[in-house]
């Protein structure tokens, strides 16, 4: 049995544990077996853990010899009343694809993301698991979403909403249809997958690690691309030598903030561990950026049936994934939310664009504010990218399916949503005999035909946002 380093063994992947808990008759949806009942392990004749339990067991805690109970307060002064937060009912729909994360970054403008973190580690029992000082994680949270810019996409809200896509497709069931196929000689009908959240097949210091990077991954992005910073001659694209450079800036400097002594909420870690989740932050930040985004893909696809959760190599390609779909998938969210996100990235677009017209630069495709072209970018952005990723995590059984859906709402709501784009590219653009159509269409389906997803896909040399719509 491997272990991750807090004596706690890594459950393996058919072993049911965190779904065991139960929801209680018309109480609020909570992470853990919110949509689905838990199905009988044969190993175990445990009684179900309440809930409630575990939520006093993460309030009240001694640090430095005071006693500190509700309130927490950061080093600049922020107040925190997690009894508060714990009690909240729009917190306790967390585990809803459809969070409201607008209406929640209104109640709370600059404490949004050191919330919602705080309500996942909560929920995952990552404060008793690694004895986090909640003084300690507020400061380092609240300090981090302060470097967040004021900009229309790229800030605190954009950050809480990945964290709680990671959120979301860890800690819901799924039947993983991974690993090797049964024999094509067996008279046996193949075992249906037992379903069971990912975060089972995941040592916790993997998804500590895992929740730590998606709230750090665009910590002070200052809302432009890494081509425009690398044309520009930025410092920072000097810095990283024209690779990676944002994705290594917000690692790094998020990293360098997390150090501070009174940050440090990793502090009880072993040097072992604290070296492992610090690899496992830079990795999973890192694959965040666009130019690795076919690579990651087509590995997945070439090793779905070779994949082993007992090996960590493995568990990172999926905590890969993960977070990538999570960090690119307002397009799966229902049209209201889907909305609202792409006027904010048009908006960050077309401020670069007004800024490379200052500068006598080339304006970027789709950041031309004077031409407008919103359904083509959205459009693109889908079949190009987010659709191949998508497709890949639903083969593979990796995206959760509520009951009585026949497939996840989160492909649901990407058709859904891809349609009412092409819907609008049509009623925009009259072919020559007069009827609507749009040749962007044909493009897609010639895509999906390709076995090479790169083979007919825009070039993300802008760091896929230009031409493919990257929040």
């Amino acid at each position: 049995m491997e272990y991750d380093g807090t004596n706690k063994p890594i459950q393996p992947f058919g072993v049911v544990v965190v779904s065991k808990l139960q929801r209680k008759p018309n109480s609020p949806l909570t992470a853990f077996g919110s949509y689905w009942k838990p199905e009988p392990s044969p190993s175990t004749h445990e009684p179900p853990v309440q809930l409630d339990h575990l939520r006093k067991e993460t309030v009240c805690r001694k640090e430095s010899g005071s006693l500190v109970d509700t309130v927490v307060t950061t080093v600049d002064g922020q107040q925190y009343d997690t009894k508060q937060l714990d009690e909240d009912p729009e917190v306790d729909t967390i585990s809803d694809w459809a969070f409201p994360i607008f209406h929640f970054s209104k109640r709370y403008p600059t404490t949004i993301l050191s919330r919602l973190t705080y309500t996942v580690f909560r929920q995952a029992e990552l404060f008793r698991i690694f004895k986090v000082s909640p003084i300690k994680f507020f400061n380092f949270f609240h300090a981090l979403e302060t470097g967040y810019w004021e900009i229309p996409y790229h800030n605190r809200i954009h950050a809480a909403d990945v964290l709680h896509g990671v959120f979301y497709l860890s800690v819901h069931p799924i039947r993983a249809q991974i690993g090797p196929p049964p024999s094509p000689d067996s008279l046996l009908p193949p075992p249906v997958a037992q379903a069971q959240p990912i975060m089972n097949a995941m040592s916790t210091l993997e998804l500590m690690a895992l929740y730590t990077a998606a709230a750090m991954h665009d910590y002070d992005h200052p809302g432009r691309t890494n081509a425009f910073l690398v044309a520009a001659e930025d410092k920072k694209a000097i810095l990283y030598n024209d690779r990676s450079v944002l994705e290594n800036h917000h690692a790094a400097e998020s990293w360098r903030l997390l150090c501070q002594t009174d940050n440090c909420f990793i502090e009880n870690l072993d040097a072992a561990e604290t070296k492992r989740f610090r690899y496992l932050v830079l990795e999973y930040i890192l694959a965040t950026d666009l130019k690795q985004h076919f690579e990651i893909i087509m590995t997945f696809n070439e090793k779905t049936n070779d994949m082993d959760l007992g090996s960590e190599s493995d568990r990172l390609l999926l905590a890969k994934l993960i977070i990538k779909m999570a960090d690119i998938n307002s397009p799966t969210k229902p049209y209201n939310l889907h909305r609202q996100w792409t006027d904010r990235i048009c908006e960050e677009f077309y401020e670069q664009g007004d800024e490379e017209r200052r500068r006598g630069m080339t304006i970027t495709p789709y950041m031309d504010r004077a031409d407008a072209q919103v359904a083509k970018l959205q459009d693109s952005f889908i079949a190009h990218v987010v659709s191949p990723l998508a497709v890949a995590m639903n083969e593979a059984g990796l995206l959760p399916v509520l009951p009585g859906l026949v497939e996840p709402e989160m492909m649901m709501n990407l058709k859904h949503n891809h349609q009412k784009w092409l819907h609008e590219i049509d009623s925009m653009c009259p072919t020559n005999n007069g009827t609507m159509g749009n040749g962007v269409i044909e493009e897609e389906s010639t895509a999906s035909e390709s076995p090479d997803l790169r083979k007919d896909s825009p070039s993300l040399d802008s760091d896929g946002e230009a031409l493919s719509g990257n929040p």
